[in-house]
């Protein structure tokens, strides 16, 4: 099949990004940015439905053919770093960053919907674009999916930038991308005696670091070794004063993996291995486990309509284990999800660090994406239908 060329003038897209870039805002608390990406849409004359959401934002193109209904998805949400680049654009809001490449994927998002616009009469079915809030900390997905603001969607597709990747290589395969993120909480509640009278009291500074290690044989000697698993303990806390053994000690971490049944077997064995330990101390446990994002996973029909509509080189990706709310759609939805490019420089920073880069020249393969993926995904779903 020859795939036709798509030209797209980028000059205005690269300067949203900047300004985007320039004022970015925490989950939940994106209202410059939904009232900047309103503007620019109501100068392009494109719909914006009505949500329940706070923040964000539902826009629509409608073809001039029938067909299905999709999304094309990106977060709009900053974090809490402190910038530390050199960037004329750097982040004018003290201690706020687009650490993690957020502006690069609402801007391609943007310049995917100014191409739709001055295309729709090409366009067979319905294009919906989800200007996403709160992907970092707030629950963004889920809010999305409580409001029920994607009512009759038949596909959606997403991509987080990489700046492990050269700038605009494409990676994506059916199946595991991201990995599924948990977070657990401990607190171990003991009985508190002076330092030198250890015998008054029940230690839960002894009992933590025993759970501390056990937690480490949850994967060693219970996950498949062909698994990737990953338990990290990273944040402990007891006791405010040095001598003095207190009554109360902390612990929280992470759990990463990519396959929903060893979510299960971690937190049993979590479960098991920490009440089990604090019982033989005389001690008891309050155990919190929260489903931060689940592992995504490719549709593999529908990635294979998106890979063979791509018209640059697909590349096999690396696995990563963080974690990205867009597997939260994809419980609900079909959905292809795809790593871009964005940097690829042997001393890149990665996600989340205060000297994060990624170039103005993603957003080629950005915008191209969106573009191919969307009239690949409304095609194969016409030839469905019909």
């Amino acid at each position: 099949m020859t795939k036709k060329r798509i030209v797209i003038d980028l000059k205005d897209i690269i300067e949203m990004r900047h300004y985007f870039h320039q004022y970015p805002e925490l989950s939940n608390n994106e209202f410059n940015t939904t009232k900047k990406i309103k503007e620019v849409l109501n100068n392009w004359g494109v719909s914006i439905l009505e949500t329940n959401l706070n923040t964000g934002l539902l826009a629509e193109i409608k073809g001039k053919k029938p067909g299905s209904i999709i999304a094309l998805r990106a977060d709009i949400d900053a974090l809490p770093v402190q910038e530390e680049t050199e960037l004329a654009f750097k982040s004018l809001n003290p201690g706020r960053m687009h650490a993690c490449g957020h502006d690069l994927h609402l801007t391609s998002l943007l310049g995917a919907i100014k191409y739709f616009k001055d295309n729709q009469d090409q366009i067979e079915g319905t294009i919906r674009f989800l200007f996403q809030p709160a992907e970092e900390a707030g629950g963004g997905a889920e809010q999305v999916i409580e409001k029920n603001v994607l009512k009759g969607v038949k596909a959606i597709l997403g991509f987080h930038n990489n700046p492990n990747l050269p700038v605009g290589a494409i990676a994506l395969q059916a199946g595991p991308m991201m990995a599924g993120c948990y977070k657990f909480e401990i607190t171990i509640k003991g009985q508190g005696s002076h330092g030198a009278k250890p015998e008054k009291g029940r230690d839960p500074i002894i009992t933590l670091t025993e759970i501390v290690g056990a937690l480490q044989t949850i994967v060693s000697r219970n996950v498949n070794p062909q698994d990737a698993v990953v338990v990290s303990v990273t944040n402990i806390n007891a006791g405010s004063v040095w001598n003095v053994i207190p009554s109360e000690a902390y612990l929280q971490g992470t759990v990463r993996l990519f396959d929903e049944k060893n979510a299960e077997l971690v937190k049993q064995r979590l479960f098991e291995l920490t009440e089990g330990i604090a019982k033989a101390y005389g001690q008891i446990v309050e155990i919190d486990w929260s489903e931060r994002a689940l592992p995504i996973n490719n549709d593999s029909s529908l990635t294979e309509v998106v890979i063979d509509n791509i018209s640059s080189k697909v590349h096999k990706p690396l696995l990563s284990m963080a974690g990205e709310d867009f597997a939260t759609y994809q419980k609900k939805i079909p959905g292809v999800f795809a790593f871009v490019g964005s940097n690829g420089s042997s001393d890149a920073a990665d996600w989340h660090e205060p000297n994060f880069i990624g170039l103005d020249e993603t957003l080629t393969a950005g915008v191209k994406y969106f573009i191919e993926g969307a009239e690949g995904l409304l095609a194969y779903l016409s030839e469905e239908m019909n």
